[in-house]
């Protein structure tokens, strides 16, 4: 009885902080491996882009459009987002 509330407080823990946090990770995971030519995501750091070359494990980002376009090359764990078709068109 008196290891009942040690296992009450672990329970508490794992649904609220680690089973999220594993579905985040999965989540993350999953959107690094379908990363394809064309996709509008967001970095870590902040930097929207088009993806307009991916490796096995950099992206290519178009971060400026025009005449002369800026191509950054990132890895692909800094995808943090994915953003719908068109976004950066709106910005």
């Amino acid at each position: 009885m008196s290891f009942l509330p040690l296992v009450l407080m672990f329970a508490v823990l794992y649904f609220l902080m680690i089973r999220p946090q594993m579905k985040r990770a999965k989540e993350h995971k999953a959107l690094i491996e379908g990363l394809q030519k064309g996709d509008e995501v967001v970095t870590a750091s902040g930097i929207v882009g088009k993806v307009v070359e991916v490796d096995a494990s950099y992206i290519t980002l178009e971060v400026a459009g025009g005449d002369k376009p800026v191509n950054m090359v990132m890895q692909r764990q800094s995808a943090q987002t994915l953003l719908p078709k068109g976004t950066i068109k709106h910005l």
